[in-house]
């Protein structure tokens, strides 16, 4: 059941001057990892990579925080007292604040296969695609997916076909079929997110993609 680009553009309004190029590629993944089965899963599909990618206008991830930006996002290293209520930056935040690059180094280091801050990882390996791959290690499984070498060349995820398989490859390899099947966005959204961020649009863009694909 493959999408349209007039369907597409429907449910994502905002990737009008790019649908001509991600259909293909879109249907191609869906097909190959079995969400085009039917329609709970192309919508939950479509509606998830749509917020992610700001409806598939982004590929690679904004890391240009301010300092209140980042104690908001990452409060347990950013914010003065992690559980307050509005939480204030501390010192880091302030050191680190509009540098994307010392950002992604410092946010992402020792983690998901990157080594310390000064190896870089964290910048290199940045989230990129669909739903935002992050971490050395998720780009090796990414990579030997899809037979991509995402180590030595992480940008090839920018690209438009790879980054819908790499999102594609990401969903089946995390059971998302079956919470799609079960409608249970909530439970999607924890998946991609680690936790709720953006949760009535994702679900309102689902909810949009089932009404036009059904």
């Amino acid at each position: 059941m493959p999408i349209t680009e007039r369907q597409l553009v429907a449910i994502l309004p905002g990737a009008a001057k790019v649908a001509a190029v991600f259909v293909p590629a879109l249907n191609a993944a869906m097909n190959r990892y079995a969400i085009d089965q039917n329609a709970l899963r192309m919508s939950a599909f479509i509606g998830q990579c749509g917020h992610e990618s700001g409806e598939l206008t982004r590929l690679v991830e904004n890391l240009n925080y301010s300092a209140q930006g980042l104690a908001n996002t990452w409060p347990s290293r950013y914010a003065i007292d992690p559980r307050a209520k509005e939480p204030k930056p501390n010192e880091l935040a302030a050191k680190l604040a509009r540098r994307p690059e010392a950002i992604a180094n410092n946010a992402y280091a020792n983690r998901n296969g990157n080594g310390p801050e000064s190896s870089g990882d964290g910048w290199l390996y940045r989230g990129r695609g669909l739903v935002q791959v992050t971490g050395r290690a998720n780009y090796v499984a990414a990579g030997t997916a899809l037979a991509l070498d995402l180590v030595r060349h992480p940008e090839h995820l920018e690209l438009p076909w790879n980054a819908c398989m790499s999102a594609a490859h990401f969903w089946s390899a995390n059971g998302l079929n079956q919470l799609a099947d079960a409608r249970d966005t909530l439970a999607i959204t924890k998946k991609i997110n680690g936790g709720t961020k953006g949760l009535a649009e994702r679900a309102a863009l689902t909810a949009r993609a089932l009404a036009v694909l059904s």
